[in-house]
């Protein structure tokens, strides 16, 4: 049976409370947007299934929920099967892996690309703003850095983690020119403008550029995460067989 040390006892508590966290966060922030729809005025403004569909759309909100989700299940197997092993279940540690690396460059991206976007504050809740691209990416950096019993997974663990991000990427391509922008009435909707071929200089060939500087950013940083993992167990059996 694996010694529990320290650390091992109050992680999974954190983990719950970065899960009610994010959940505290998103219901807050959601709450904001139905509210503006139902006293909107334009029709399109308006349109609740829309507007809903527009928030869960976001990769901050999907990926902050993945997160969420993720860190729950780990806290309740590290107070269950977790008591007595030595290492995460792979998939677990997996997911972990995929999770931290989309928070990580969820953080990157809004603070090197969206922080000085102007926001409407009659929608946006700053707090729940900041615990999601801000927050929420440094505990799960932490997470990756301190986080006890993580699995060494393979390098081909990354390709995993790329599958997600393409396929918000296509569907949010696919998507926009078919939605009503609930807040301007543009016959098209995108996340961020960074993606918004009529914001970004070259049309689609900039929001090519975009995607791919994005794809680089999100493939480095699950290596990164990979490797940290690795260091880490190599380090733990390093120690262990110097006991």
């Amino acid at each position: 049976m694996a010694k529990r040390s320290t650390i091992d006892i109050i992680w999974p508590f954190l983990r719950i409370a970065t899960t009610a966290l994010v959940l505290s966060a998103v219901a807050a922030q959601l709450t904001r947007s139905i509210q503006r729809a139902l006293t909107a005025e334009k029709d399109y403004a308006g349109h609740l299934p829309t507007v809903i569909a527009n928030f869960l759309s976001f990769f901050t909100i999907q990926s902050n929920l993945a997160a969420a989700v993720v860190l729950a299940i780990a806290a309740i197997w590290a107070w269950g099967r977790g008591r007595s092993a030595d290492v995460e279940p792979r998939g677990l540690a997996v997911a972990l892996v995929c999770v931290s690396t989309y928070m990580i460059v969820t953080g990157i991206v809004y603070n090197t690309l969206l922080r000085s976007v102007a926001l409407d504050q009659g929608v946006t809740v700053p707090w729940s703003n900041e615990v999601l691209h801000v927050v929420v990416p440094v505990l799960l950096l932490l997470d990756v850095i301190f986080a006890p019993r993580r699995r060494a997974v393979s390098w081909a663990a990354v390709w995993v983690v790329v599958i997600y991000p393409i396929a918000w990427a296509v569907y949010t391509l696919i998507r926009a020119p078919f939605i009503v922008a609930p807040a301007s009435g543009n016959a098209y909707w995108y996340p961020y403008p960074f993606l918004d071929p009529h914001l970004v200089a070259g049309a689609y060939v900039g929001v090519a550029g975009y995607i791919a500087g994005i794809a680089i950013a999100i493939v480095g940083v699950g290596l990164l995460v990979i490797w940290t993992g690795r260091w880490r167990a190599a380090r733990r059996v390093g120690a262990g067989t110097a006991q």
